[in-house]
């Protein structure tokens, strides 16, 4: 049977890479003692996939990973399970059993939501009111450029049409809601860095933080979904 898995990466993981989580969560699943189903052949592996990657730097409440079972009790017995031999930082929050024809995760996602917070090392450069009114005019504007780079090239790209919404919350954080699929994929550094092009200063990227609140797949309607919306509870 197909689980769909939902984690949190928070804290001081924020500075592991991706192989690691991969390596983390295939190494807590046999501490647990969760009955996973392995591949066949020469080289068995846990049959695991997991959902649009998160990058170095960045923490998050909506991660989530695909996996094949022999035989599950209950999500709640689960979740426990793992996060009993694991890291406090790192852990499993939900899970469901998916349909034989739901698609995988990594295809499924459409967007993500995430939080921008600056810290204290912004001050002297520029002030949080500048800051978040630039952000409310980037919005509020029709065209964004900044420069989009990708492994073989970079160029300059308008990336309006990929920020789904953005808020400003609390006076303080930037709330932004930004295209995650397989075509248009954006970065929520990317208007980060459209706020310092529009202010004419630098903005490194040790000066705020970014946390993923969740990821989403979309309906037949154009509604954002969480991903475990595909499953049922067990």
């Amino acid at each position: 049977m197909k689980i769909r898995v939902k984690y949190e990466k928070k804290g001081p993981l924020r500075f592991i890479s991706h192989l690691d989580v991969m390596r983390y969560f295939q190494k807590g699943i046999r501490r647990a003692g969760l009955d996973i189903s392995y591949t066949k052949g020469m080289s068995p592996h846990q049959i695991i996939s997991f959902a649009a990657p998160m990058p170095l730097m960045m923490t998050s409440l909506g991660e989530y990973f695909d996996a094949e079972f022999e035989s599950v009790t209950t999500a709640e017995d689960m979740v426990q399970s793992f996060n009993s031999v694991g890291s406090p930082f790192l852990k499993m929050a939900d899970a469901v059993i998916l349909p034989d024809d739901a698609q995988n995760s990594m295809a499924a996602v459409t967007a993500s939501d995430y939080i921008i917070s600056f810290n204290n090392k912004i001050e002297g450069i520029l002030t949080l009111d500048e800051i978040l009114q630039t952000a409310k005019e980037l919005y509020s504007s029709d065209c964004i450029e900044v420069i989009k780079k990708t492994k073989k090239s970079e160029a300059l790209t308008n990336i309006r049409s990929g920020i789904i919404n953005m808020k400003i919350r609390n006076n303080k954080d930037i709330y932004i809601m930004l295209d995650a699929g397989s075509r248009n994929n954006l970065k929520p550094e990317l208007f980060v860095d459209a706020i310092a092009a529009r202010l004419g200063k630098e903005i490194s990227r040790f000066y705020y933080d970014i946390e993923r609140q969740e990821t989403y797949l979309s309906d037949d309607k154009g509604n954002y979904l969480s991903l475990l919306s595909a499953g049922k509870t067990f």
